[in-house]
């Protein structure tokens, strides 16, 4: 997609956009790698988005991530779906080909995954259940992936009780659904804990589900990363878990969406992640 006498553009869409590091970091990558390009924050109203995407290839851009409040919507505006980005029903990247033809993956669970796999090794899978708090477009990419490497149960509570019975009935038995005002409680004997809400997050309201019921043997991810150490992760370190936070996630599921723009695989490494902290 990319050549001497061009200048491709990738970006962010979302509302609001203005927390987002991905500039920050497709914007290092681009730099390090030496490719004339740049990645820009957009942000797009519900109304604006088809408009939006219509436009973004005609400007030279060669794709976008697609965060808040429009990862679902977008599946319906693309030409060809990922079967990921189907089973999850959200996409977070899409891709303007050459042919004309827009391209939606998804590469959250990817990016969830390998967070894990860095900074929880000791983490098994199969060991126990999970707990999952919300039922947004992230929650799905989770659950997706924790049905895919075999967890064998899947607790999920939503403020809106709807959205979780919704992902019970498309991922199946092994996902169990919890009322919110018993939130808390799914978190007894769960070897592994996901934040998928804004609660905790910067402009957004507190982290309040009670965590009498986590055990130090928990590992505790809270998919937010601003601040970088949620209240959540604070109370979860003080009782000893293992907590991982919501950066290496951002890392991880940008390095595919890059390549698939750049051609160029981006090292997710430490330097990486002190670019964007610093």
């Amino acid at each position: 997609m990319n050549d001497e006498n061009r200048i491709s553009l990738a970006g962010v869409i979302g509302l609001p956009v203005a927390h987002s590091r991905s500039p920050q970091l497709h914007n290092y990558w681009l730099g390090k790698y030496g490719i004339r390009g740049h990645y820009v924050p957009l942000n797009v109203k519900h109304g604006d988005l088809e408009d939006a995407i219509g436009t973004l290839p005609k400007l030279g851009f060669v794709g976008v991530n697609v965060t808040i409040p429009h990862k679902e919507t977008v599946l319906w505006l693309a030409d060809l779906v990922t079967d990921r980005a189907a089973l999850i029903g959200a996409a977070n990247t899409l891709i303007f080909r050459s042919d004309g033809k827009l391209h939606a993956d998804n590469t959250d669970g990817y990016g969830f995954v390998e967070n894990l796999r860095q900074n929880a090794p000791n983490w098994i899978p199969a060991s126990g259940p999970t707990a999952v708090l919300g039922s947004g477009g992230a929650a799905r990419a989770v659950v997706a992936s924790l049905v895919e490497i075999g967890v064998p149960e899947i607790r999920i509570s939503n403020r809106t009780r709807g959205r979780a019975d919704a992902l019970r009935s498309e991922f199946g038995a092994r996902v169990r659904v919890f009322e919110w005002l018993q939130a808390g409680k799914m978190m007894a004997g769960a070897k592994l804990v996901v934040n998928a809400t804004s609660l905790g997050m910067e402009g957004r309201p507190d982290f309040q589900v009670p965590l009498a019921a986590l055990s130090p043997d928990t590992v505790v991810n809270d998919l937010v990363y601003t601040p970088l150490r949620t209240p959540l992760l604070q109370y979860a370190a003080k009782l000893g878990c293992v907590t991982v936070d919501g950066l290496g996630m951002l890392l991880y599921q940008a390095a595919p969406a890059f390549e698939r723009w750049f051609n160029t695989r981006p090292d997710v490494d430490e330097e990486t992640r002190r670019v964007l902290l610093g």
